[in-house]
């Protein structure tokens, strides 16, 4: 049984999450969260939201969309805090995401070296954003850009 103890309100939430009360309540909209209610229809939060937003923040500074983050936390228990294994489950799909991320960031330093930075995108030998001179079929000049 939860004690009112237990249960956080959204000023509660966002002071201890530095979050703002639109922003938690945009999260409970995509369904990230989940809040209580109570019998005058107010939101009360469980501790092990703070957990859950905290691992939004830092998926997003580690550059996963909120569609990667909703997956994640898809697979995370709601009511209670996630325990070691939880987590463990978790960083696994974070950790292919940001090694794909990595390893696209690679691809495209590389490809820098052959780039003039010119912007025409006709260029047969632009590897970075005409690759296969895909543009160049439909005349010369940055019409892309334009």
């Amino acid at each position: 049984m939860l004690r009112s103890s237990d249960l956080l309100t959204i000023g509660d939430l966002a002071r201890r999450t530095g979050l703002s009360v639109s922003a938690i309540r945009y999260y409970e909209k995509r369904g990230l969260i989940e809040p209580l209610r109570t019998g005058g229809n107010q939101r009360r939060f469980l501790r092990s939201d703070i957990r859950r937003l905290s691992f939004v923040l830092i998926a997003q500074n580690l550059g996963l969309s909120l569609g990667e983050i909703e997956r994640e936390l898809a697979r995370l228990p709601q009511g209670r805090n996630p325990s070691q294994r939880d987590w463990e489950r978790i960083s696994t799909g974070v950790r292919a995401a940001i090694d794909a991320r990595i390893a696209t960031l690679e691809k495209t330093r590389e490809d820098l070296t052959g780039c003039i930075g010119c912007g025409c995108l006709s260029l047969k030998k632009c590897r970075l954003y005409n690759p296969q001179d895909k543009w160049g079929e439909g005349g010369a000049g940055p019409r892309v850009l334009r």
